[in-house]
């Protein structure tokens, strides 16, 4: 079928465009908007190429992160002649405008969970290139109080780590 093939090369293609796992989500999010495939046949496209090796999937605090492969970058550079001119400009601008947000997306998480003590522990990470620049792990009350410190830590990450750095 020549649109599943279509659709998993654009899925190649925009996973090539950076240097960290982008989640599922934000994969998801660009080409739904877009209208460029619709979500059934995307879903198909990314399982698939999961499912063959071309993209590695882990899951981790409820979300999927996608990463090509060496063999995924292969196939895209056999079929990448495929894609329309037009569709590789948009996917370049649009890494060009969000990569430090996307970038930010996936390296700051957020999570939360109920120790053995009874108390609600919330795990705060922030990373950049893989090295870890900040992990928090603070005890509290209740679990209201724990996910309110993580959407605060998604939302104010850049202030929280320039404040503790500051001289």
């Amino acid at each position: 079928d020549q649109l599943a093939l279509y659709n998993k090369i654009l899925v190649l293609y925009l996973l090539n465009r950076v240097s960290f796992p982008l989640t599922q989500a934000q994969i998801y999010d660009f080409f739904l908007e877009r209208n460029y495939v619709n979500f059934m046949n995307l879903q198909r496209a990314i399982t698939e190429l999961v499912d063959t090796g071309f993209v590695t999937a882990k899951s981790k605090h409820n979300r999927t992160y996608l990463t090509i492969t060496a063999e995924g970058q292969e196939t895209l550079h056999f079929f990448e002649n495929r894609i329309n001119e037009a569709i590789k400009q948009e996917i370049n601008t649009y890494f060009r405008e969000n990569e430090y947000a996307l970038r930010n997306e996936v390296s700051v998480l957020g999570d939360y969970y109920k120790s053995t003590s009874g108390e609600f522990e919330a795990h705060l990470v922030a990373k950049d290139r893989g090295i870890r620049l900040v992990d928090i792990t603070l005890s509290v009350p209740t679990e209201e109080m724990a996910a309110s410190i993580c959407d605060n830590w998604q939302a104010k990450n850049q202030q929280i780590y320039q404040y503790l750095t500051r001289e």
